[in-house]
């Protein structure tokens, strides 16, 4: 799986830009604010139809313009392909194209060009708040499996609707009529995406295992456990008692939802854990072991999505590089040798051995 070629149009910085890509290493160099992680932004976006830095289609558009385009040429499935989107600063819905035909949605892309994308935030995401881990499950099952990206869409809408009748139940009481309805097609929905996620971080689990091992000198146990609501005592069960256990919860909660007019119980406040020896990382990692297991997380899930669809995801390395010791920068390098991948660097010349160097300013490519 390669990326040829990207062409952007009114595109965060970028006025207009033709580039062509080295199928292995790529290095963006310039300074901050330039237009770098622009760049890897929209390589994300144009596999995928999301942005790692805003939910707002329209914030990707340069400013005061009505629209933005991401073209591509990717080279995936055996064959040569074009994938171009279509932004517009207004309410205008987004347009996808794929190989010139025009499609519903970004699963009808599913495949074309899967992206792994590691940035300085991820260093320390065993350490911050449950919705930072939800996302990075999301974004590898939404590219792994398209189904699952139609559930994730379809419970939060629901879960959006269900909001908003426990909020505006007080001024108008007769929606409570309607709210067992939301609630039993929620945990339906609800249980379609613990069953999906349990299967993919058990296998997250056992393929992050075997890198901390080589990372660690097989000094440290890796292991993730993944948590949902507590009357799910197996998210391996079938989809029907998954969704009789949610059930069960929500209406040990319902009370509490009414007074406190919020949705308190569901996988939207799923997490995982991860420990080494036993030890949790969020409570007792140092900052040392807490890197470590995040860069297992991330080249496993490389490695995951590469064993699920026989092809290897896009690296995007978002000025990771810079943050890490050098033990830490040799092992990820050492685990790159394959693969396309794109590094953003703010010093020129530090890893120019690396492959080919793109000289970025003000949203420009410079010529060497």
């Amino acid at each position: 799986m390669n990326l040829e070629s990207i062409q952007l149009h009114n595109f965060r910085n970028y006025r207009e830009l033709t580039l062509e890509f080295a199928p292995g290493v790529n290095l963006l160099v310039g300074d901050n604010a330039q237009g770098k992680t622009n760049l890897l932004e929209a390589i994300g976006y144009l596999g995928s139809g999301k942005s790692f830095r805003t939910q707002k289609n329209s914030e990707l558009v340069y400013l005061g313009e009505d629209f933005a385009e991401v073209k591509g040429s990717v080279y995936s499935q055996e064959r040569n392909q074009e994938l171009r989107w279509l932004l517009f600063s207004g309410q205008r819905p987004r347009q996808l194209y794929r190989n010139g035909v025009k499609k519903k949605s970004a699963a009808d892309i599913s495949g074309v060009l899967n992206t792994v994308l590691f940035c300085p935030e991820d260093l320390m995401v065993l350490k911050g708040g449950s919705a930072a881990r939800r996302r990075l499950g999301d974004n590898s099952l939404c590219q792994l499996r398209p189904n699952y990206e139609a559930a994730l869409t379809e419970y939060n809408r629901i879960l959006e609707q269900k909001s908003r009748i426990l909020k505006d139940r007080h001024e108008n009481p007769a929606l409570l009529e309607i709210l067992p309805e939301y609630n039993t097609r929620l945990c339906q929905v609800g249980a379609l995406l613990i069953s999906y996620r349990a299967r993919f971080y058990d296998a997250l689990s056992k393929a992050a295992k075997t890198c901390h091992e080589s990372f660690s000198g097989g000094k440290e146990e890796f292991f993730l456990s993944y948590k949902t609501v507590s009357t799910v005592e197996d998210p391996f069960a079938p989809v029907k008692d998954l969704t009789d256990r949610l059930l069960a919860h929500l209406e040990s909660h319902y009370r509490a939802e009414l007074e406190s007019s919020q949705c308190l119980t569901g996988p939207h406040k799923d997490d995982f854990d991860v420990t080494l020896s036993g030890l949790s990382v969020k409570a007792f990692g140092s900052q040392g072991q807490t890197r470590t297991a995040a860069i297992s997380l991330k080249i496993a899930q490389r490695a995951l999505m590469h064993k699920e669809s026989g092809e290897i995801p896009v690296l995007l390395l978002d000025d990771v590089l810079s943050e890490l010791d050098p033990g830490r920068q040799d092992f990820v390098l050492n685990q790159i040798t394959d693969g396309q991948v794109f590094i953003t660097c703010c010093e020129p010349g530090r890893f120019t051995k690396l492959g080919k160097t793109i000289q970025i300013a003000n949203g420009k490519i410079m010529e060497n």
